[in-house]
């Protein structure tokens, strides 16, 4: 199968944007993208959204965009992980001439929109059992995962702030995050705390914003002559819905099963990833999908991120921009694990922010409550 190419990425403004809605988010998002690739809003013939608080979004960005009968219109929600399951969509419509240009795209204002009181909404019947119990999600449910690996493995709250810490130190050379100044593994154990073992800063953050990633097929990337950034690899699956007690083990996530059919289908393993950007809502979600992509054994992720492993200089740089912990966390974090990792092949950046001589990469996003996982491989050619 040919692989689709990343021609552009982009985000829009983030942080606070109370004079836009998601649909502004995105679009400026999808815009910049377009720029970033040498492309205009006349070449898109394809759309793949998520997350946008509108009834099928696909059609309302399409609309707002003005795009004239795309070919290719993608609306899948499962959380987010979409993003990266939207890669496999799009190579199949491309290897099948689908399409030639296709935009990846999110917007949110997550942080300054309208929100809802969903106190008394239920929309599965499993919810009218969880609610009552006064069970608070997200926090509180991955707090329970997090809390499972720490009695199974005996994991430790300063090895979850690890990551923490280390994610804040690339968020230091990011102009962009949110949160810049540097913290320690105490600063975190001595956070607010928010829901047994995570204390605030084992929680991202709440943002406005949006992202968008655009793909082409390989001759319109030859045409346009953009850097040969591949989709190699591309899985996803769900273990259940947003009930944490439906999960068959909460120490172990889809990314056991996404992991290693991305990394055959792009002929690599875990030793071949030169940077990894991974969903991070909380560090223990990090935690555990380095477990399960295979960067080390299962329940030995505690020990592996101490040290640095993931910092700048460590082992395996992870989340380059600052994660969703310290950079943004606009609702659906996926699509932003994209475009770093695509920043990070390009060879973007100068100074510690690059990783030098980057190749390979991998984007893994996260759905619900530890509920979906997709994992791409990246790859730089020629």
């Amino acid at each position: 199968m040919a692989e689709p190419i990343v021609a552009g990425v982009a985000e829009s403004d983030l942080g606070e944007t109370p004079d836009r809605n998601w649909l502004d988010n995105a679009g400026i998002a999808t815009v910049r993208a377009l720029e970033d690739a040498g492309l205009a809003l006349s070449d898109v013939d394809g759309v793949a959204v998520a997350g946008g608080d509108d009834y099928m979004p696909a059609l309302v960005l399409s609309e707002y965009l003005d795009l004239e009968e795309p070919s290719l219109l993608e609306g899948t929600e499962i959380g987010g992980s979409s993003f990266e399951h939207f890669c496999g969509h799009v190579g199949d419509a491309m290897t099948r001439g689908r399409a030639d240009v296709v935009v990846i795209a999110y917007g949110s204002t997550r942080k300054t929109g309208p929100g809802r009181d969903r106190s008394l909404e239920v929309t599965h019947p499993v919810d009218g059992f969880v609610r009552p119990t006064g069970l608070f999600r997200p926090p509180g449910a991955y707090a329970m995962a997090a809390k499972r690996h720490i009695h199974e493995y005996g994991t430790t709250e300063a090895q979850l702030a690890e990551i923490a810490v280390s994610t804040r130190e690339w968020a230091s050379m990011n102009p962009k995050a949110a949160q810049r100044e540097e913290i320690t593994v105490d600063d975190v154990l001595e956070s607010r705390p928010v829901a047994e073992p995570f204390n605030l800063l084992d929680c991202c953050l709440v943002s406005d914003g949006g992202g968008a990633v655009v793909l082409v097929s390989e001759a319109k990337a030859r045409e346009i002559g953009v850097p040969e950034i591949s989709v190699a690899g591309v899985a996803s699956t769900s273990t259940h819905r947003q009930d944490i007690s439906e999960m068959p083990d909460m120490t172990t996530t889809g990314a056991a099963v996404t992991g290693p059919k991305a990394f055959e289908e792009a002929g690599i393993t875990p030793a071949d990833v030169d940077v990894a950007q991974l969903y991070d809502s909380f560090t223990y979600t990090a935690l555990v999908t380095l477990e399960d992509l295979g960067f080390c054994d299962k329940g030995e992720g505690g020990s592996f991120v101490e040290g640095g492993t993931t910092a700048p200089g460590g082992e395996l740089p992870m989340n380059t921009q600052g994660g969703g912990l310290s950079y943004c966390h606009p609702g659906h974090f996926g699509v932003f694990v994209l475009i770093e990792a695509v920043r990070q092949l390009r060879g973007d950046y100068t100074g510690d922010r690059q990783v030098d001589g980057a190749e390979v990469a991998v984007a893994h996003g996260t759905g619900g409550v530890l509920s979906s996982s997709s994992t791409v491989v990246l790859r730089r050619g020629a």
